[in-house]
């Protein structure tokens, strides 16, 4: 059960920590006043070199990413390049996912059902134009059209002759 405590212990809002912390303070407040000067000096003593030790490692992480940026700028490679290389590898991963292919799937087979649909419909379209094109009214229509504009032509040529002779 004590492992079970000590698991949950970062977590501020799990029962755990609760009970851990109730027990530190009763057993904190159970100890003499010598006893809790003494911890309190070794949590202090113990809080130091934690916080030297973090400070220590900042110092080694901020010198290695330096070098690794010198190392970078001199091999050529650029934020921008890592965030190309970062994206093209993340769509690569992408890509080989289930999910994704089975959504490219299902999607290359709606295209391929929507291309069906619309080349039938166009299909059809064009075979009623062509029988409207070939039926007796559309011929009427043409015919009248032709000689309204056959009565036009003839007109403007009238029209241009009188204006050359006058």
């Amino acid at each position: 059960m004590e492992d079970h405590n000590t698991a949950n212990l970062s977590d501020p809002a799990s029962p755990a920590a609760s009970v851990a912390s109730a027990e530190i303070a009763a057993e904190f407040a159970a100890l003499s006043v010598e006893e809790k000067e003494q911890r309190r000096a070794e949590w202090s003593q113990e809080l130091a070199r934690v916080e030297e030790e973090i400070n220590t490692l900042r110092t080694v992480l901020a010198s290695k990413t330096r070098h690794a940026s010198d190392l970078k700028r001199k091999l050529g490679i650029t934020v921008w390049k890592e965030v190309t290389d970062d994206m093209n590898q993340g769509i690569k991963n992408l890509k080989e996912t289930t999910v994704y292919q089975r959504t490219e799937s299902v999607l290359k087979s709606t295209g391929e059902k929507t291309a069906s649909v619309f080349g039938s419909i166009t299909s059809g379209i064009s075979s009623k134009l062509s029988q409207m094109k070939n039926s007796e009214s559309m011929r009427s229509i043409e015919a009248s059209v032709g000689s309204a504009y056959e009565n036009v032509k003839a007109l403007s040529s009238v029209a241009r002759w009188r204006s050359r002779s006058r």
